[in-house]
């Protein structure tokens, strides 16, 4: 007998429904059944009693089929699925409850302090006492504020948010907040206090030390509403009626941190008044929140070369210090420093640029004290702790960032890149905070555009970024210009003019596309394609002769070959590059226009002229591409840009021939760097996608991990090889866009890719390689748990996949015609395609032969001709036709008082 189970329900992308912010929530569920012939025919959903059916085979962001819910709303809804004539049993109700969907269900008003709560001084607590009657049966708190807000209710803390309300386009939309605090309240007097500090409202933002972009005064909106048994409402709303005081926290900044008094002192106590704020504008979360979502123990505590107290906490993480203190006296001040790595065996500082990333203490006497901040973050992994004798067991990191529900896991043979993966997965979570940022430690933290247009692929599979990255587009559309401009950072605090950057503006277009194909989530593509189509009809007003040239660009930033204090000294030509984005989002706005139902013809003939303008203006009829590098051709065969085979053939051996003359380093920026190894894969070179993936040598995804790191870096060499740090002004040790290329070892390495919007469809195509023996994959898709595993062993290739009930898959074993699967797991075993590489006929065979060019290296360098894999994979470059055993001779030309034949006889040796 088979059993299928449907549930439990999910209210559009939220994993805890309480206060909704819409009246016809999208729903969603997931089926399990051990029936293999199982298909979704139709689906009976329940709401308080009233069962409405749906012939239709979609589970995933079904629209709301009942009566829309009003404000406040507590609904429970449970589903039943049918194949056919068969029907699952019902599933367990799901909760939700609605948030106050109008301005006008708000009868509270932003209030401040009048005196007390200025610029520089002590973050202030408001306070209102509540007399309660008996008889409560429930009570909702809705709050947000001007600055960041922590709330108490007769001294407990109430919710577990971190810098709520967090950060969005505060001008146009301000995110607030629904707590049940039934549990903390009590009858008879209740005592509701919230501290308000700076955050992003008020506080520093960007490097030009500007603070109170948003505003000059803190503010709070909260209300309290409280249901009796008898079913009479109370509502307590900030007003006049309220008091403000100061609090022990002297000082509050992101970039600068906290100053904690913690000696008792009286406080005056202040009036409040209300001021004027467009309620209009408040907004319900679409995502999770941000928490405290790990602690990690500190590993090592020990005295630096000066004599400064070091603590090791083994992992770079964005939060703080936790201190458990004994003994301590008035007045004893403790100074916690932060930095992410350690240069000549001290706290390296340097590139936090002017953010002092300080926490410090004044202490009162107690026998033994907790203290941590609660009103700041920092990027680190290692802190100096003045002012106390700490051991390791008395400090914690406590790790901060929005609470996103992980669906995405990747494991392999090499534990070198299971490590870059963790770094992926750990820059993520650390820029993951409220806003996609790009460093989360130095002055800086801002939404940039590019980074997450890049990353947004990798994000998805990681992660669920669905309500994340969906209200950052929400704040994405209301910031950008009317002439269609995007800026650079969402939300926009550099305020350029018409900024058009190439990449970092097509975020308009790309992550929602991505959000789309990884969610199925066609309301995203509705809501942004205005924004959408206003950035492509920008940059294409920007194009002479059907390309957009000159201008301000980013270009292939942070390219390995750039100077330090120059990022955008790229190989690739920035024209180039924005003709290409152009092009790419000419054609998603064509595909979100034909998915909406749109008309679809102006956007796929732009692309298709601009594509026509970019062959005539860049590229060579022998396929080559303007400014010969790795970049341009990976934009080119990735993005389909090249119009004959003939073209397609030598720009992809260009390419291969490009990373081989560069020794197999990086040789690409944030824009190539996504593409690079998948432009080898489809080229039909997937080995070179392996030896560029695998390299350790700088520059390569893994020369951070051999130098130690737990995140990703902003520049390939953040760190350089003697241990100190790179002297550029932007060096980052935690920025995600260089792990981009995860994506690829998702999909490709693991072989596990969506081919239909939401993974109803998934491709397995596993490309394994001789330099591992085993990789897996496995994500949580909207319909369920999907995994690809394979393993080579004794000559065997052997592939387990699992497909969630309503996808099918598409699997692609080497020497076997495709195969159609449904759901449930499978296994198949083949013949290992890996096979030993033929002895190398030319110097190209010679470089891609990963085995034999090491030794060939190190035989060259003791025989003089070269040092280091790179040098002499330059050197080589010219001679890729020539035969291989003839490479030392060709090598030894340059010194004519060499005798090559005697290198030659070597070489010729080591070939066999």
């Amino acid at each position: 007998m088979t059993a299928t189970t449907a549930g439990p329900v999910r209210f559009e992308h939220r994993d805890d429904p309480l206060g909704l912010g819409t009246a016809t929530p999208r729903l969603s569920w997931q089926v399990r059944t051990d029936d293999p012939d199982w298909a979704q025919t139709a689906c009976e959903l329940d709401l308080d009693g009233t069962v409405v059916r749906v012939d239709s085979a979609e589970q995933v962001l079904v629209p709301w089929p009942f009566e829309p819910l009003p404000s406040r709303a507590r609904a429970a809804v449970r589903v039943r699925v049918a194949s056919g004539d068969d029907w699952s049993a019902w599933s367990e109700p799901s909760t939700v409850e609605t948030g106050l969907l109008s301005a006008a269900d708000w009868s509270a008003r932003f209030v401040s302090p009048v005196e007390i709560g200025g610029i520089g001084s002590p973050a202030p607590i408001l306070s209102r006492t509540v007399t309660l009657r008996p008889g409560i049966a429930s009570a909702r708190l809705y709050a947000t504020a001007h600055g960041v807000y922590e709330a108490r209710l007769n001294g407990e803390r109430v919710g577990d948010e971190v810098l709520a309300p967090g950060w969005t386009s505060y001008q146009a939309r301000l995110r607030y907040q629904t707590h049940d605090v039934t549990a903390l309240l009590q009858e008879g007097e209740n005592e509701l206090d919230v501290l308000l500090g700076n955050g992003w409202f008020r506080g520093r933002l960007a490097w030009a030390g500007k603070r109170a972009h948003y505003g000059d005064r803190l503010a709070l909106l909260a209300q309290l509403e409280v249901t009796y048994a008898d079913g009479t409402v109370e509502v307590i709303g900030t007003d006049e009626q309220w008091t403000a005081r100061n609090s022990t926290v002297l000082a509050d900044d992101l970039y600068d941190g906290q100053l904690t008094d913690l000696r008792a002192t009286e406080s005056t106590v202040d009036r409040v008044e209300v001021v004027e704020a467009d309620l209009g504008r408040l907004v319900a979360p679409e995502g999770p929140p941000v928490r405290a979502t790990e602690v990690l123990p500190a590993l090592k505590v020990w005295q630096s070369p000066s004599g400064r107290t070091l603590v090791d906490f083994g992992q770079n993480v964005v939060g703080w210090v936790r201190m458990h203190l004994r003994n301590t006296r008035a007045g004893q001040e403790i100074v916690v420093r932060h930095a992410e790595v350690l240069e000549h065996d001290e706290l390296g500082v340097r590139p936090l640029r002017s953010a002092k990333a300080t926490d410090t203490y004044v202490l009162d006497d107690a026998a033994e004290v907790v203290v941590e901040p609660n009103l700041t973050f920092h990027g680190f992994r290692y802190a100096e702790i003045t002012g106390a004798d700490v051991v390791a067991e008395d400090l914690a990191a406590v790790v901060v960032g929005t609470d996103l529900r992980r669906t995405g896991w990747f494991s392999c043979s090499d534990h070198d890149l299971e490590q870059f993966h963790r770094n992926v997965v750990w820059g993520m979570r650390g820029n993951f905070l409220d806003v996609p940022t790009d460093c989360p430690q130095r002055d800086e933290r801002l939404g940039w555009t590019g980074d997450i247009q890049v990353f947004a692929p990798t994000a998805g599979f990681l992660f669920d970024t669905a309500g994340f990255l969906g209200t950052w587009l929400a704040d994405l559309a209301v910031e950008q210009h009317e002439d269609g401009s995007v800026p650079y950072v969402i939300p926009d605090v550099l305020y350029g003019k018409s900024p058009t950057a190439t990449a970092w503006g097509d975020a308009a277009t790309v992550v929602p596309w991505v959000l789309y194909r990884r969610n199925g989530d066609t309301g995203v593509l509705a809501r942004q394609f205005d924004s959408m189509r206003a950035w492509v009809d920008k940059i294409a007003s920007l194009t002479t002769d059907g390309v957009w040239a000159g201008g301000f660009q980013f270009g292939d930033w942070l390219d390995p070959t750039a100077p330090p204090e120059n990022p955008f000294a790229a190989q690739a030509n920035p024209d180039v590059v924005a003709t290409a984005y152009l092009i790419r989002s000419a054609e998603i706005v064509a595909e979100v226009a034909r998915v909406l139902g749109r008309n679809a013809g102006h956007y796929e003939k732009l692309a298709a002229e601009t594509r026509e303008a970019f062959v005539r203006h860049y590229v060579t009829d022998a396929g080559r591409v303007l400014s010969d590098a790795p970049t341009v051709y990976a934009l080119a065969l990735e993005w389909d840009l090249l119009p004959t085979s003939e073209q397609r053939s030598h720009a992809a051996e260009r390419l291969a021939d490009l990373v081989r003359a560069n020794g197999f380093r990086i040789g690409t920026g944030f824009v190539g760097t996504p593409l690079v190894t998948d432009a080898l894969t489809s080229a039909g070179r997937p080995g070179l996608a392996y030896r560029l993936l695998l390299e350790r040598d700088c520059p390569s995804w893994l020369y951070p991990v051999t130098m130690g790191a737990t995140t990703i870096w902003e520049r390939w060499d953040s760190m350089l090889p003697d241990g100190s740090i790179n002297p550029g002004e932007m060096t980052s040790f935690n920025h995600y866009a260089l792990g981009a290329v995860a994506d690829w070892m998702h999909r490709t390495v693991a072989g596990l890719a969506p081919a239909a919007p939401g993974y109803r469809r998934i491709t397995v195509r596993p490309v394994p390689d001789a330099a591992l023996t085993h990789a897996s994959a496995r994500h949580e898709t909207p319909y369920g748990t999907a995994s690809v595993s394979w393993r080579r062993d004794g000559g065997e290739f052997t592939v387990e996949v699992e497909i969630p009930a309503g996808s099918s898959a598409e699997v692609h074993l080497p020497g076997r015609a495709p195969i159609e699967v449904r759901h449930g797991r499978h296994e198949w075993t083949v013949p290992d395609p890996v096979t030993p590489r033929p002895v190398p006929v030319t110097v190209r065979d010679l470089l891609d032969h990963a085995e034999l060019w090491p030794k060939a290296v190190a035989l060259l360098g003791e025989l003089g001709l070269g040092e280091g894999s790179a040098q002499i994979a330059k050197e080589a470059a010219p001679f890729l036709d020539r035969p291989a055993a003839e490479l030392a001779g060709l090598l030894a030309m340059k010194d004519p008082s060499r005798d090559g034949s005697a290198a030659e006889a070597a070489l010729a040796a080591l070939l066999g």
